[in-house]
């Protein structure tokens, strides 16, 4: 096990003006043990940020460092790590046992007995034992992503590198493999990087998230703390599904005039504020609430465009009635609640529930309420999670 240093880490892909920065001077802290997700789209640097940790792309500036050691100078396998692929990448003309056993050949001085021993101890932790004479075209996709875990593990490596492992799987069987992976990692205690685009698996796998976007960082922090207190609008947006609706509006005294509807600001508002004048008001989709009738003056009227059913819950799309533009909105419901098309609602989107972001920077200016449970649990895993920084 080691903690993995990144060091003001730049890639360039080509030269001169059509050079491409793939990675934008990234500094980061993965401690001993920890288990850190690369999340963000296509393009965002994620994977090759991990294949430059892995040493598979040479960065052109910075320091990456493993334990104590810079392995900048080092190749992959001086680097004691061992990487799990989207496409599994097992030989399909070996046996399980020999694809489990076939690093360890060609990377140790072990006797046959004992990679054997070991190759079937953790075969038998993963669940594959009766599959080590099978070859890979024999199995299912899930049984292919478990031989190449074991593959992985086997190696006893002192950092686990996973590169959208779990894309080719079905929905059911990426569920039952992130509780696999979870309950490994729990295990084995193993430094851990793992790189998806997938915003479940961000949330549910992660000590640490590490969101990135056009090779930049844009927010380092437990998936907590990322989803209630997003550094900026593009986090806000990015995590969440459906994502975060945005309201484009001006400041006019206290109120922010918004496409459709007047919005008060409360006090704290108005002081996080300050002189601004252009806004974006955030508010996810689970936290706006759907009335029949109008019921205060701080709602507006919508018209109901689409209902998605969803099954406990559904996903209704509106427009604000006196919208100049064709411009949704998404709001969560009670599935059971019957919302026609075109039928029109009262829309009440609660103080305690919206973000504010600088229109031209994107900066977040003001979060969300929390109760008090929900921020006591997020500054436990925030307090845990920040040692690893200092």
């Amino acid at each position: 096990m080691a903690r993995i240093d990144i060091d003001d880490v730049t890639k360039r892909f080509g030269d001169g003006e059509d050079g491409i920065v793939a990675v934008d001077d990234i500094s980061l802290y993965i401690d001993d043990g920890e288990f850190v997700v690369f999340v963000g789209p296509s393009g965002s640097g994620k994977s090759t940020l991990l294949r430059t940790v892995a040493g598979l792309e040479d960065q052109t500036e910075g320091d990456v460092v493993i334990g104590d050691t810079i392995v900048n100078e080092l190749g992959p396998r001086a680097r004691n790590i061992a990487m799990v692929f989207q496409n599994y990448a097992l030989y399909p003309n070996m046996t399980v046992e020999e694809n489990m056993a076939f690093g360890l050949k060609m990377s140790t001085d072990m006797l046959e007995t004992e990679i054997e021993k070991r190759v079937h101890e953790t075969a038998e932790t993963m669940g594959i034992e009766k599959l080590l004479h099978s070859t890979p075209g024999e199995m299912s996709g899930g049984q292919q992503q478990r031989v190449a875990l074991g593959r992985a593990i086997v190696r006893d490596p002192n950092v686990f590198l996973m590169d959208e492992p779990l894309s080719n799987l079905d929905a059911k069987l990426r569920t039952e493999m992130r509780t696999e992976i979870n309950r490994l990692q729990n295990d084995l205690s193993v430094t851990t990087l793992y790189v998806t685009h997938d915003q479940t698996e961000a949330m549910t796998m992660g000590d640490r998230l590490v969101v990135l976007n056009h090779g930049e960082l844009q927010q380092v922090g437990t998936p907590l703390e990322c989803f209630y207190r997003p550094s900026n609008r593009f986090v806000a947006g990015f995590l969440g599904s459906p994502s975060m609706n945005f309201f484009e509006g001006h400041v006019e005294g206290g109120t922010l005039r918004v496409d459709g509807f007047d919005y008060d600001l409360t006090e704290e508002m108005q002081i996080s504020v300050g002189d601004r004048n252009d806004l974006l008001l955030g508010a996810r989709p689970e936290d706006i609430v759907l009335h029949d009738d109008a019921s205060s003056a701080h709602e507006f009227e919508a018209i109901v465009d689409v209902v998605e059913p969803m099954g406990s819950i559904s996903y209704v799309y509106l427009q604000a009635k006196s919208q100049d533009r064709d411009t949704m909105f998404i709001a969560e419901t009670d599935g059971q609640r019957p919302i026609n098309e075109g039928t029109s609602l009262y829309v009440e989107i609660p103080d305690d529930d919206v973000h504010l972001f600088d229109a031209a920077t994107g900066e977040t200016i003001h979060h969300r309420s929390l109760d008090s449970e929900t921020e006591e649990t997020m500054e436990q895993r925030f307090q845990t999670a920040s040692t690893t920084t200092e």
